[in-house]
């Protein structure tokens, strides 16, 4: 093999780090994956672990790879050697919204039509394979308009929405749970934050370092299992599962996706407009990739995800700054794509669930979010900040509707005995929580944050009609209930699609539409912002 290909092929220091991280992340949706649909859709470990968690792994294989390539692309044509691969892995969003939007209601509905446990399982497994199947061909869709997208929307609006997700989704959620287990998560955190923001150079990596250590507090203080049996079930699934082929799934399925496109086409959406974001993140970190090529990617490997039997899409991740903080490069994405693979492939997920807490590298999560959240604020213009600040509150709000829902289940509020209603909502507005407004701002809430930044945006310009336009697209989103549309079912709840599903906000949007008009004349265009 010629040294300049091995060369390429080389890992950094920053690779390992990088590594840790995504992979980490990766190895936790996938576990979220398969406790999900051991407890709430009751599938089978033969059906995870020998069908839809290899097809997961061949997606990983295939999409780190693309993405490596295209990092060492860019290096070549612009002879620099610090490029960073896109993160890449499955959509945890999409896979919580598949699972209790599409495949659970399947499986409700294939067992009070008499159907057995077993045909209602295949069924369930069946539409989510379709609809994986349909999210992917969005996403190679939404490759061709996606770059007119880019160019249109203003940098603030796009970083603040990731900047809302990360801070909720990633952020807060991971310091909630290393303050639940201090012990482990915060002398890990120490260690991060004392590597990356400090500048203390570790003998080791310093993501290595926080796993490394995380794993012996972990097993010190009692945090991982003990059970033989647990032990026993997760050794018993170590063997060779190949990938196999589910076409003739497929074809059987094919009717199952019209019933469910109010779920599959928004998420396919949110997938297109999320990879947007990402590569302006990462091009603001000093990497820009084709969009095009990098959106067909992203598809292509949901479709092969969904060609082998998983219900589950891929995606860029966020955090593009993170990792090219860590000094991770394209190497990174190569060793994800391989270890992830292999895990998937030999049934070790069950293995490495008893082996890691997770609560060891949350750390390094912690730290990409923070870095995104910073770089909203960074790489935009000073007078962009409060379009930022606004454009991060939707999601937020998103995370939040999602804590305060999750609450009132474990309060036995949300069961066929005591469903989720109006009631709901006055009781809690009592108390000066504004579900209804909570639950509006959760549909859509990646569009919702985009566009309300990117308005603020060409107010603050000047660029009354650009603001307009903004706010007139959110009006007629609203009204079809793209955005804010929202209904309850019996213990969630679930977008709502239609004609005028989401009437008082788009009458609303039409206000702030001929409001913003309407002041252009009065535009004070010597006064400083």
């Amino acid at each position: 093999m010629p040294r300049s290909l091995l060369r390429s092929w080389s890992l950094h220091r920053g690779d390992l780090d990088g590594f840790l991280a995504l992979s980490l992340n990766n190895l936790i949706t996938l576990l979220l994956a398969v406790g999900l649909c051991r407890s709430v859709l009751g599938y089978s470990d033969m059906l995870l672990f020998s069908t839809i968690i290899p097809a997961s792994g061949v997606s990983l294989l295939l999409g780190n790879f693309a993405y490596a390539r295209s990092a060492r692309r860019l290096s070549r044509q612009e002879s620099r050697q610090d490029c960073t691969a896109l993160p890449y892995g499955i959509n945890t969003v999409t896979l919580l919204a598949y699972i209790f939007l599409v495949m659970l209601p399947v499986k409700l509905g294939a067992l009070s039509a008499g159907l057995s446990e077993a045909e209602a399982v295949e069924a369930s497994w069946k539409a989510g394979t379709m609809a994986c199947l349909g999210s992917g061909c969005i996403e190679v869709s939404g490759a061709l308009v996606a770059q007119q997208l880019r160019r249109w929307l203003p940098r603030a609006s796009l970083l603040s929405t990731l900047a809302g997700i990360a801070l909720g989704y990633i952020s807060l959620g991971f310091l909630l749970r290393s303050y639940a287990y201090p012990v482990v998560g915060l002398p890990t955190l120490a260690i991060i934050c004392l590597g990356y923001f400090g500048r203390v150079r570790w003998p080791l990596p310093t993501g290595l370092m926080a796993v490394l250590l995380g794993i012996g507090l972990g097993w010190i203080s009692g945090l991982m299992p003990q059970d033989p049996i647990a032990w026993e079930r997760g050794l018993g699934l170590v063997a060779l599962h190949l990938p196999v082929l589910q076409l003739s799934a497929l074809w059987d399925a094919r009717m199952d996706l019209f019933p469910w496109l109010g779920v599959i086409i928004p998420m396919g959406l949110f997938n297109v407009v999320g990879s947007l974001q990402n590569l302006e993140s990462a091009e603001a970190a000093g990497d820009r990739y084709p969009t095009g090529n990098s959106l067909l990617i992203n598809g292509l490997g949901t479709v092969v995800a969904a060609a082998f039997g998983s219900c589950f899409p891929t995606t860029i991740y966020i955090g593009h700054p993170g990792f090219k903080a860590m000094g991770a490069r394209a190497g990174y994405s190569s060793l994800n794509g391989v270890v992830m693979a292999a895990i998937c492939l030999l049934g070790g997920l069950g293995v490495l669930a008893l082996l890691v807490p997770i609560e060891a590298g949350m750390a390094i999560l912690l730290f990409i979010g923070l870095s995104m959240t910073a770089q909203a604020f960074q790489s935009t213009p000073r007078k962009h900040a409060p379009a930022v600040a606004l454009g991060m509150l939707p999601g937020l709000a998103g995370w939040g509707a999602m804590l305060l829902k999750a609450g009132l289940r474990t309060g036995d509020v949300g069961t066929v005995d005591a469903p989720f209603g109006e009631a709901l909502i006055g009781e809690l507005a009592g108390s000066d929580i504004w579900a209804k407004g909570l639950f509006a701002l959760e549909q859509g809430q990646i569009i919702t944050a985009m566009l309300l930044a990117a308005w603020l945006v060409y107010l603050i310009e000047g660029r009354f009609r650009a603001a307009a336009t903004c706010s007139g697209i959110a009006a007629a989103l609203s009204w079809f209930g793209i955005l804010h549309g929202w209904t309850f079912s019996t213990g969630d709840t679930v977008v709502q699609l239609g004609w005028g599903a989401g009437a008082p906000w788009a009458l609303a949007y039409g206000l702030v539409t001929l409001t913003t008009v309407a002041a252009r004349p009065f535009h004070d265009q010597s006064a400083k912002t």
